[in-house]
């Protein structure tokens, strides 16, 4: 006996929307894991129902354990990658690159200046004992190093003399 078609449109009976809604659910949950063991893939379904609740379903592999944080990682990657292939999407992408490596680097450039002591003017009684801080512990390690650098060379003349 063949099945009629039906026309693909909101069920607005509430209970039998419900229960469309699980066997419908179930059979695309059956149908991905089938296709996961079938075709050796990778399967990740995710889905909410009207009422929020969260239904899922991610393939594993014998090699490995899968989950669906790593499908969802893969799927990102993929996405990301995709879009770089895009030459519009890729000039975003590097233009957007271009302004946090200009961010980053106006923000090492005033950190110099202010270990250099310039442009202290706007900084506050905190910032500048902050700073001040800084630049003790620094000083401290140049002596440290300064003074292994003294006792290692020290120690080289005084084998070059035995000797």
């Amino acid at each position: 006996m063949a099945r009629g078609k039906i026309v693909i449109r909101r069920i607005e009976k509430m209970s039998s929307r419900q229960v469309t809604f699980s066997k419908r659910r179930r059979g695309l949950l059956k149908k991905a894991h089938e296709l996961a063991i079938l075709c050796d893939v990778q399967v990740g379904v995710i889905v909410f129902s009207s009422t929020g609740r969260l239904y899922e379903y991610a393939s594993s592999t014998t090699t490995t354990t899968m989950g669906m944080p790593s499908i969802i990682h893969k799927y990102q990657s993929a996405r990301e990658h995709q879009q770089l292939l895009n030459p519009v999407s890729q000039i975003m992408f590097w233009e957007g690159e271009v302004r946090k490596l200009q961010q980053e680097m106006q923000i090492l450039q005033d950190h110099q200046r202010k270990l250099m002591g310039e442009r202290l003017s706007n900084l506050g009684v905190n910032d500048l004992c902050l700073l001040e801080n800084q630049l003790e512990n620094s000083l401290r390690c140049i002596r440290e190093k300064k003074e292994q650098s003294f006792a290692n060379h020290t120690v080289q003349l005084n084998e070059k003399m035995s000797a």
